[in-house]
């Protein structure tokens, strides 16, 4: 069977699993796997290991830190052991709290649209990924290069306990798959901002708010002059954005508030735009007298830049789906994943889950239509990255 034989072979047999696939989606869906609930994540990581187990051998990693659960790592070997390997990034946790799927049932409507909690953000993901892996088999065939693929358990918390087992997994590899969910029109994402989580605390002194203020120095106050410094920190034209989103402080009316906070969310593009904001962050100055300040936290995941390699594995990428009649196109987001970890150590791919809206909202929802071919996008990678 030539090259081709071969590809409308797989094809075919991709296309007849449309149904299969809808149901494995259906049966992770109603998995739920809150990430804060260790027992629901751990019947999602028996239900993963007995799916994907018949591919290679898969280890257990956990990381003992309750409630977060346990990291899978699947490995199987490659066609050219002279390569590089590769890796495939799975997250398995979702934003729904357990309960969930009663009030937003799975299901598929008569448009061909699924919906249920986790569908797209990003069960669809892995189902993507194990029928790629099945059309190989199913042809005597292996990836190209040594595949690793992580299952994590904490993405939608900040990856607090898989970043480590990330970088390990990543570090010398040649390419780096993330199974997220795409932009609109299955766009692919070839760029993400970095982000960083910062707590900015400020220490004053109570007083009698009507019988000697004089006397107080108002953190409330206080905070509210670092929130406009914050603020004045955002450079849309550069793509860097500072929200002060969450603040607190004070007892009472009528006490001059001796204690504030404040948690500030940062994005950006470039690690060197990371390391100014962080400098200028850190660099903040009490501005009432007598006033404390600290600052807590600092850049959580680093930007995923578009790299000459990103851009090489796109254009890979774009010429796959081109031969199935699909205009592949490529985008940046502000939101974070698995894959900022990944592109620091190798060219990283981002998005290559099924196509639909509405993630971490109650109309998340995929379209069945794009399984086949994601699946098929995703086989190509596979196979051919030399």
């Amino acid at each position: 069977m030539n090259g081709g034989e071969l590809a409308a072979s797989v094809r075919r047999e991709l296309e007849g699993r449309c149904q299969e696939m809808v149901d494995l989606l259906g049966s992770l869906v109603r998995i739920e796997s809150p990430s804060d609930d260790r027992a629901a994540l751990d019947r999602m990581a028996q239900a993963l290991t007995e799916r994907f187990a018949e591919f290679g051998e898969i280890e257990t990693i956990d990381p003992g830190q309750p409630p977060r659960g346990k990291h899978l790592r699947l490995s199987l070997e490659g066609m050219q052991s002279d390569l590089p390997h590769a890796v495939a990034l799975c997250h398995y946790d979702t934003v729904w709290d357990l309960g969930t799927i009663e009030r937003i049932p799975f299901h598929v409507d008569a448009e061909g649209v699924a919906r249920g909690p986790g569908c797209f953000d990003m069960k669809a993901g892995m189902v993507v990924l194990y029928y790629a892996l099945a059309a190989l088999r199913a042809h005597g065939l292996a990836p190209r290069r040594r595949l690793s693929v992580l299952f994590t358990s904490d993405e939608e918390v900040g990856s607090p306990t898989s970043r480590p087992l990330i970088e390990e997994t990543a570090r010398e590899a040649g390419a780096a798959f993330v199974l997220e969910s795409p932009l609109p029109g299955g766009t692919l994402k070839t760029a993400r901002k970095g982000t960083g989580d910062y707590l900015v605390r400020i220490e004053g002194r109570a007083a009698h708010a009507g019988v000697e203020p004089q006397k107080g120095i108002s953190a409330v106050q206080e905070l509210a002059h670092q929130i406009s410094a914050l603020h004045a920190l955002n450079d849309y034209g550069l793509g860097t954005t500072v929200n002060v989103g969450v603040v607190q402080g004070g007892t009472r009316p009528n006490v001059v508030a001796a204690e504030a906070e404040a948690y500030v969310d940062v994005r950006v593009e470039t690690l060197a735009e990371a390391e100014r904001i962080d400098r200028l962050v850190r660099g903040l100055q009490p501005v009432l007298a007598g006033a404390r300040l600290s600052i807590e936290g600092g850049l959580n995941r680093p930007p995923m830049e578009r790299s000459p390699g990103v851009v090489e594995l796109f254009g890979r990428a774009q010429r796959i789906a081109a031969a199935m009649g699909v205009a592949l196109a490529e985008g940046s987001t502000g939101g974070g994943s698995d894959g900022n970890f990944t592109a620091a150590l190798a060219p990283t791919l981002d998005g290559l889950g099924v196509d639909g809206k509405g993630g971490h909202t109650h109309g998340e929802q995929l379209y069945v239509s794009s399984l086949v071919p994601r699946a098929r996008l995703l086989l190509g990678l596979f196979e051919t990255l030399r």
